[in-house]
């Protein structure tokens, strides 16, 4: 198994109510994977492993990828929420720390901060450079901006014709600004699948083919996912993932930290974040999701924490296999204390002081939901990706919220819009001034 869960950690009163509400998720699950909950039209993640690895589009993905790093030192992939942080999750968690790519993937349309694009315009000057814009509609502000810029020097350096090759547009197959301006001017193009939301998308085209950009094996990526997509119809982890998160909700605990001891999974705790809070924060009601690095944030965050007010549980996800033998280095003088140390794993001692955490928090009130990956490789973290969609999917379900749409994010679109003038929000933006005022 790619991933097993870990309950000793998890206040004996927590098991038995999660336990107890496990027929309702087992009931849910069934329904999701026949589309039979609200949000249904867009629950067609839960078999597009199965319906990708039949397809052709992958193979396409692996032949624009080689064609991208062929004519590119750096593939720049814009978009924001799901069109970008499936992606850099993967990227970072199984591409390596220092190694140099012959091609570079980075990010932009994530932020609109105009010293990240000025730094990046400059980057690039000097740099062959292709563009992955992402975005089922086109006109999301962030990626919009970012997009405006870099397809402006591509065309001021290649032509209209030659910038044309070097952009990519994953976007809704029939309609959308993007989708127009992609026929256009002739951009290959991938499809948003109309029944996957965003942060549901990483294994579509929205993922896969920065990742294959990226050298990953998107193969194996796939080949996880389809078997977290077999495995979890019957076996009930997911179930009992979301059961057990609903059961600390319901005992009063409102926010969900997760934590990881592996550097490398610091983007994937910001699509988890993405994932859960956009799901589930609604109607009132949902966890508030935060994440921390362990042993890092331990000199930071683990004093709250420890002691702080009791209304957080954790996931702590942590790595059985890697392939490094870093041991703790021997020394003549003992001057550091550290002699007990000599020759031992450093994976184990980063094992050993997660483990003394969890025995800590749980003691001191805050219950512990363990999560053991088995190796830190493509097929593991397809499965862990897709679990972790599912058990979203079933707990957004149980807590009685649509976990398909995402109306909150509208609130801030439309006051900005307003704010800076764009046509047809006159009136609210009237009404913004008149409040402004006050």
């Amino acid at each position: 198994m790619a991933l097993r869960l870990d309950f000793k950690h998890v206040p004996p009163s927590v098991q038995t109510d999660a336990k107890r509400m496990m027929k309702e998720a087992q009931a849910i699950r069934a329904r999701l994977f026949e589309g039979r909950v609200r949000g249904g039209e867009f629950t067609g993640w839960t078999d597009w492993p199965q319906r990708f690895a039949r397809s052709d589009e992958l193979k396409r993905i692996k032949e624009t990828a080689a064609r991208l790093r062929a004519n590119s030192d750096v593939v720049v992939v814009v978009g924001i929420g799901g069109s970008y942080l499936g992606a850099k999750a993967l990227i970072e968690a199984l591409g390596g720390y220092f190694e140099k790519h012959e091609t570079e993937v980075v990010f932009a349309g994530h932020h609109l901060s105009g010293a990240y694009l000025e730094a990046l315009a400059d980057y690039l000057q000097d740099k062959r450079f292709s563009v992955i814009v992402i975005s089922k509609s086109g006109t999301t502000t962030e990626p919009a901006i970012a997009f405006r810029s870099l397809r402006g020097m591509l065309e001021e350096r290649h032509g209209r014709q030659g910038a044309a090759e070097r952009i990519v547009a994953v976007t809704d197959p029939e309609k959308g600004a993007l989708c127009a301006l992609a026929a256009k001017e002739g951009y290959e193009t991938y499809p948003v699948p109309e029944d996957i939301g965003g942060r549901f998308s990483v294994f579509t085209a929205v993922g896969m083919l920065p990742s294959a950009v990226a050298g990953l094996d998107v193969d194996a990526l796939i080949s996880g996912a389809l078997e977290a997509m077999e495995t979890l119809r019957e076996k009930d982890d997911a179930c009992l993932y979301a059961a057990t998160r609903k059961a600390f909700y319901d005992a009063g605990k409102k926010i969900e930290l997760f934590v990881t001891g592996e550097p490398a999974f610091t983007s994937v705790s910001e699509w988890w974040k993405q994932l859960f809070g956009e799901s589930e924060g609604k109607d009132g009601k949902g966890l508030f999701v935060a994440s921390a690095a362990f042993t890092t944030d331990l000199h930071s965050l683990g004093q709250y924490v420890q002691d702080g007010e009791r209304h957080l549980f954790e996931t702590m996800l942590t790595v059985d296999e890697e392939d490094n033998d870093m041991r703790v280095t021997p020394l003549q003088d003992g001057s550091d204390g550290l002699g007990y140390l000599e020759g031992r794993r450093l994976d184990d001692v980063n094992e050993t002081a997660l483990e003394a955490t969890a025995l800590a928090h749980l003691e001191g009130g805050v219950g512990v939901i363990g999560l053991r990956l088995r190796r830190r490789d493509a097929n593991a973290l397809g499965y862990l990706l897709y679990f972790f969609m599912l058990a979203c999917g079933i707990g957004g379900v149980m807590l009685g919220v649509n976990p398909f749409d995402q109306p909150g994010v509208e609130a801030y679109k439309k006051n900005m819009f307003a704010l800076l003038g764009k046509p047809g929000f006159e009136a609210a933006r009237a009404a913004l001034e008149k409040r402004l005022k006050r």
